[in-house]
This record gives C-alpha cells, structure tokens and sequence, in this order.
C-alpha cells in the first residue's frame, strides 16, 4: 500500500457504519484506512479482510492513547482525517436513567471522543492540516423521549464541536458533523442490550411504553425513511475532499426535515410532532 496517500483514521469498525466507511474507502484506494474495534474477534476478522486495524475502547484512556500510538506507528506519524464513529445509545426515560449508566453513554460518546480528538489535533497542528469528522445524529439536536441520555451525548458532541471548529478558525484544520437518521446497522440491537441492563421496566412508570418499545427493539422492520450506510459514506467523501468543508451534514430525510422544524416551529409544537414520532 502506498504511504503517499493520505491516512483516515475510523473508530467503531465492527459493524455497521464505521465497516462500511472503512470498506468503501478500500476498495475506491484513495486513502489509506486505518479502524479500530474494541472486542479482539472483530480486530482479528478486521485484519483477516485485509484492514490495518488497532484495538481502541473509547471508554478508558489508557486504551485511547495506546491505540492512538498505534496509528501513529503504522502511518509514520501522519494522518489526515479522524472519523469519531464509535458510539452507542442508551434508551431509556430521564426518571429511570442511574448515574452509571449516564457516566458509560458519556465515556463513549463523548469523553473518549475528545480525548481521542485531541491527540490527533496534536498531529493536525504540527503538519497544519486536518479534518475531525463526528459522528452525531438527528438526536443531536432534537430530543426525542425514552433517548434522553444519548439525546444528552450528541447535544454535548455537537456542542464541544462547534467551539472546537471556532478555536480552529484561521487554521488549515476543520470540524464537522455528520446527522445521520435511521441508518440499518446495529444500533438497535445494541441499545437493546443497554436497555435491559440499565432499565428496570417492571418497576418503572413508563412499562407500557416500554413493551411497545421492546416490540420495535425485537423486531426485524427497519423505518420506512431508513438508508443504508452508504449515504453516510458519501458524506464522509464529500469532507475528506472539500477545500473547506461545512460544519454540519444531515444524512436521511428525517434528519433534514427536523433540522428545518427546529428553527421554525414554537417549542410547544415542536414538542407535539415528536411525542407523536
């Protein structure tokens, strides 16, 4: 492989959007692709399928500098482009959320994220070029019930963003998000799991609409307005190639439509559409 070409790093390769980033960007051999994965098996099928891969769990700092180290070495301390993809969500009503599992949605989807940032900002600075690409979503700036834990993560990502790239003005150095909407992946079944470790549904105000909820976690249909991954990839491409990309990308109808609702509608009607979603 060729050390000329710029190197992306992408965080959460296991499955969904952050496999099928790093698989895209391998096949159209433009950049070199570097992922991480938390769990070895998924490391080890990784590096079977041909992937440069480092072992990274964004929720403990020795692992964060560690993997971090790693990329450095297998790229020669270059890189180009960090994609933040790695993440979870933890469902759940505000009432029922405990303080652990508060604390594990924010190591995740926000600590480990900007710890991880700030390492490769270093890098950015000493080569004067770079891209930091987060991986939000529509819950990151419109909150919907039962999601308010990872509802609050994605505020704080987009917000933490947004004064990084002010602090990066005048620099040849650039933060965006991306929004996605529904993407098929498995995400789901991933907050299904968070959901029946933290939630105690028997004992909770909220069962009934925990068991309409357990019903869409166990069920096979995905949202009429979901995409494949792929949308979010040709987002990726358009920030790894623009001169000077944009702050934000909305991926997925829905993620369009909200950010329009948001600026235009009073609270209490906005509040109306999404207790009905």
């Amino acid at each position: 492989m060729s050390k000329s070409k710029k190197v992306v790093f992408i965080t959460g390769c296991s499955s969904g959007i952050g496999y099928h980033c790093a698989k895209r960007l391998k096949e159209e051999d433009e950049y070199r692709v570097i992922t991480s994965a938390r769990d070895e098996k998924d490391i080890e099928r990784l590096i079977s399928e041909g992937f440069e891969c480092v072992s990274m769990d964004l929720s403990k700092s020795n692992s964060i500098k560690e993997g971090f180290d790693k990329v450095l070495k297998l790229s020669e301390g270059k890189l180009y482009a960090l994609f933040n993809n790695a993440g979870f969500g933890q469902p759940g009503a505000v009432e029922d959320l405990s303080r652990v599992a508060l604390k594990e949605q924010f190591e995740t989807n926000l600590f480990g994220a900007v710890e991880l940032g700030n390492l490769a900002l270093r890098v950015f600075r000493e080569q004067n070029e770079g891209r930091v690409i987060q991986n939000s979503s529509i819950l990151g700036f419109v909150s919907f019930k039962y999601r308010g834990a990872y509802n609050a993560s994605k505020f704080a990502l987009e917000a933490i963003s947004d004064a990084l790239r002010v602090e990066l003005r005048g620099s040849n150095i650039y933060v965006s998000l991306i929004e996605p909407g529904p993407i098929k992946s498995s995400f789901r079944k991933n907050a299904y799991e968070r959901f029946k470790r933290y939630i105690d549904i028997e004992n909770s105000y909220h069962k009934n609409a925990y068991q309409k909820s357990i019903k869409r976690f166990e069920s096979s249909e995905d949202d009429p307005f979901t995409l494949t991954s792929e949308a979010v990839y040709k987002e990726l491409k358009k920030i790894l190639k623009a001169k000077k990309p944009k702050d934000r990308y909305q991926v997925t109808l829905p993620t369009k439509l909200f950010w329009i609702l948001k600026r235009i509608l009073p609270v209490s009607m906005l509040d109306e559409i999404v207790d009905r979603v």
